[in-house]
């Protein structure tokens, strides 16, 4: 007996390149505002990951580079 209630391949509407271009244009928006949201954070992360020149704490002054 086959179950009738699961829908086949060819009755799902996105098999084999049929999609509309409405459910194509919205899945290339998402991907480019997914890419573009990435794009601005790793900007961020770059702009504010500056570590500092100071090697110590006032306590224990670290290294001495000058000469």
């Amino acid at each position: 007996m086959k179950n009738n209630s699961e829908p086949s391949l060819e009755n799902i509407e996105d098999y084999n390149g049929t999609e509309t271009l409405e459910k194509r244009s919205i899945v290339n928006k998402v991907i480019i505002l997914c890419l573009v949201i990435g794009a601005i954070l790793a900007g961020l992360k770059l702009m504010n990951n500056t570590p500092s020149d100071y090697v110590g704490t006032p306590e224990k002054p670290g290294i001495n580079t000058a000469r």
